[in-house]
């Protein structure tokens, strides 16, 4: 069937199909540990109670008719409340938008600063940025990001692509590796930008940093998020920042993000989420607007990052012990989000029938196989193909779990010669 250019050339998620599998599996009665999906098991880590008890209480009081176009007041009042808490920088709840979660609100973006042939610059591994270029006929700019950096790009790896360059996409803390940009990384980049719109002038259209910040509070330890309008005030007119309660109030289908932004970029954003009426529940977002002014706010926070911060603690312990004994396993210490980075360099093993591992896609069929434990490649985050790098997600793991995948991993790796 002939359909559009721009579906043609559309592709599934490389990660829900990688889960899937893992899903199927385990459909089928394997004991499969699934620690692919940016999700939580809600039976392990449920959402705040007291948001819970206001959504159906919003419910129960009949507020079910459309929100505002823009998101319901309170919500904005009160995150314009926090995001001066927070950073210092105050905004006006017209400059906020409401969404179905983040990704409708990155999709808007796009959409609204682009036209067909513009250019977007973005790392990778990174979330998703492939998939909204295509859908924006844009023009990609892919910076190859190394371990050693944390997977993070600098100022200097985009400075090439600036004068094309209509969008910067940048996420911190980072999905895939749970790894946050540094002060100083960041601050280069907001003076790039800057530097680059003084150029352009007032009539040109300008450079934009899109800064995903979706895993805000969840930081590991004494690490530190920064946000660029933190560091440059007068970043506000240049930076959309997009956040919201998928994964640190545990709300992946609760559906409640929102973006930040200049006035004018976002009443077009308004008029265009109207279009595709991708708002978030009125209800839902109700409930937020009181939750964030609740003490339960920051009592949960506080443990939710602690019940967190265990299992990545737990898994980097096995992957550092592993790698001490000598496997040919790496790992990143954890800095944020619910992300470990961890390094299968087993391309080249022979297993026991004698064949050998060629490619990093053979590696994680062995180790979902032998080791009943599915991860997900960087490839599925637009990295090389060759990258042994992959992503662990804890959401779905119990603390007990740990150790009986450390347990069936050196099983399956102890399977393997070397030599």
């Amino acid at each position: 069937m002939k359909l559009s250019r721009t579906v043609e050339n559309m592709i599934g998620s490389e990660i829900l199909k990688i889960s899937g599998e893992a899903k199927e599996r385990i459909l089928r009665g394997e004991s499969i540990y699934n620690l692919t999906v940016g999700d939580f098991n809600p039976e392990i880590f449920p959402i705040p109670e007291k948001l819970s008890e206001r959504i159906i209480h919003y419910y129960k009081e009949h507020r079910t008719n459309y929100p505002a176009a823009n998101g319901e007041l309170n919500l904005r009042n009160s995150l314009a409340e926090l995001f001066l808490k927070d950073t210092g920088i105050n905004y006006d709840p017209e400059e906020i938008i409401i969404g179905a979660g983040g990704r409708p609100l990155l999709y808007s973006v796009f959409e609204s600063i682009l036209d067909a042939g513009d250019g977007v610059i973005y790392p990778v591994p990174s979330w998703n940025n492939e998939h909204y270029c295509i859908l924006t006929n844009a023009k990609s700019f892919i910076i190859e990001t190394k371990a050693e950096d944390h997977f993070m790009p600098s100022a200097e790896d985009m400075r090439p692509f600036l004068k094309e360059a209509n969008i910067i996409a940048l996420n911190s803390p980072l999905n895939p590796s749970g790894t946050i940009i540094t002060k100083e990384a960041l601050t280069e980049i907001c003076e790039m930008v800057l530097e680059e719109n003084h150029r352009r002038g007032k009539n040109a259209k300008p450079l934009f940093l899109v800064y995903d910040q979706i895993y805000s509070y969840l930081i590991h330890g004494d690490q530190e998020h920064y946000t660029p309008i933190s560091i440059f005030p007068e970043m506000k007119e240049y930076t959309v920042i997009i956040d919201g309660i998928s994964k640190w109030l545990a709300g992946t289908g609760v559906r409640v993000g929102w973006a930040l932004g200049p006035k004018p970029l976002m009443a077009k954003i308004k008029t265009f989420l109207g279009h595709v009426g991708a708002w978030a529940a009125k209800p839902e977002q109700l409930a937020v607007a009181d939750f964030l002014h609740d003490k339960e706010f920051g009592i949960y926070l506080n443990e939710f990052n602690k019940r967190i911060n265990s299992r990545l603690d737990g898994f980097y312990d096995v992957f550092s012990n592993l790698k001490k004994e000598g496997y040919p396993v790496d790992v990143i210490a954890p800095q944020a989000a619910i992300y470990l980075t961890v390094k299968l360099d087993l391309i080249g093993a022979k297993k026991e029938d004698g064949s050998k591992l060629n490619t990093v896609e053979e590696v994680f069929g062995y180790i979902l196989n032998e080791a009943k434990i599915a991860l997900v490649p960087f490839y599925a985050f637009g990295a090389s193909k060759s990258l042994p790098w992959f992503r662990l997600s804890i959401g779905t793991t119990r603390s007990e779990d740990i150790k009986i995948i450390n347990d069936q991993l050196k099983s399956a790796l102890d399977k393997l010669s070397y030599s």
